[in-house]
């Protein structure tokens, strides 16, 4: 009998942790597993979940780049009547569905905004007549910053609830006990899974393009626009002023950001591409910010890269990322802070300097696969 699996996942400002579950569920459903994608964030469109089933909560999102607050698409706040709805929704779903395992993306490591319908979720979940083993499924890098009583909740929390936790990285490249400090805690509890990646490479076009090229991304762009003028200015001050210099914006770009860019002298501006895999494999420099699946992509296809972590305060994730792989030598850095055209221009000449990260080991990247197996396993 096929397994049934109910799989949460929450974005709030960029894409990537849906981007992410999609590969996810699209690997399960290939190995005969029922799953059930349930999005709380804003719609996506043409999201390939492959024979994955899919439902859409009443969408929420980050109010900015704090990540603090959430609201409705729109802006509105959330209020009592609207939590009402959602955590009703979500209960009613997971009763229906009955499933054999509950996913929680990120949670209880992660989304504590979403406290208020991810406790009934799992109240509901363990009260079921059969309950469903839960798991947690997190990336290689968690939030540093967490104080010691988040750390505390967030253990008792997994122990009161979860039978284990997935981790989607290569431990030889970046280990979780690097930055969560309650990991001999759960480590008897945890499988690395190995990167997850979409490895559906698209065909290339005709005319090969990105071939030679430096490829400038930004993911869904929601907070590209200063990585995105800093690569313009730093084009002619590097030693691939000569080259093409291909900026992909995404879809989330703010209207004031995509109006400030101008195309022309080496510079070409278009949407996010679905090939953007075969462009990394053709150009000579990828220059991204550090979410993981720009990061992962580019460290399976990529030649040479300079990372420009997206941070805040209390986001670290990237920075933290981005810090270990150049520890390594795989890529080089700039911090947010000090990015312009100058510290770019520089970070670009170091990458053309130094190894290809075609000439390191490959990454474990079989977290799809492994996924699957691990969760069929379960019983």
């Amino acid at each position: 009998m096929s397994r049934r699996v109910f799989f949460y996942v929450q974005h709030l400002l960029g894409i990537g942790h849906l981007r992410r579950a999609a590969t996810l569920v699209r690997a399960l459903a290939r190995d005969g597993i029922d799953v059930l994608l349930v999005s709380g964030g804003a719609p996506v469109a043409e999201l390939d979940i492959g024979l994955a089933r899919f439902h859409q909560l009443p969408p929420v999102r980050a109010r900015d780049e704090g990540l603090r607050e959430l609201s409705q698409l729109d802006g509105t706040p959330l209020d009592e009547a609207f939590r009402a709805r959602r955590t009703g929704e979500l209960v009613a779903l997971l009763q229906a569905e009955a499933p054999d395992i509950l996913v929680t993306e990120q949670f209880p490591f992660g989304r504590t905004q979403l406290r208020f319908e991810l406790m009934p979720l799992l109240d509901a979940a363990r009260s079921m007549a059969r309950p469903p083993r839960i798991v947690s499924s997190i990336r290689d890098v968690l939030r540093d910053t967490a104080s010691e009583a988040r750390i505390a909740e967030t253990l008792a929390i997994f122990d009161g609830f979860f039978d284990a936790v997935l981790v989607h990285a290569d431990p030889r490249l970046v280990g979780l006990d690097k930055s969560f400090p309650g990991w001999k805690h759960l480590e008897d509890r945890a499988h690395y899974t190995g990167y997850v990646v979409d490895d559906d490479r698209r065909p290339a076009d005709p005319e090969e393009t990105g071939a030679g090229e430096v490829i400038v991304s930004v993911g869904g762009g929601a907070v590209g626009g200063p990585l995105l003028r800093a690569a313009i200015a730093a084009r002619p001050l590097t030693s691939l002023s000569g080259r093409t210099w291909r900026l992909l914006v995404g879809s989330n770009l703010p209207a004031a950001d995509r109006s400030a860019l101008r195309a022309g002298d080496g510079i070409e501006i278009e949407p996010a591409r679905s090939d953007f895999t075969s462009l990394l494999a053709r150009s000579v420099l990828s220059i991204s910010q550090a979410g993981y699946n720009t990061v992962v992509e580019t460290l399976m296809h990529g030649d040479r890269a300079v990372l420009v972590p997206f941070a805040t305060p209390r986001e670290t994730e990237q920075t933290r990322r981005a810090q270990v792989l150049a520890e390594r030598g795989l890529v080089q850095t700039v911090p947010a802070e000090g990015l312009d055209g100058p510290t770019l221009a520089a970070a670009v000449d170091r990458a053309m300097a130094g190894r290809s990260i075609r000439s390191f080991p490959p990454c474990d990247a079989s977290g799809g696969a492994r996924t699957a197996v691990l969760l069929a396993g379960m019983t």
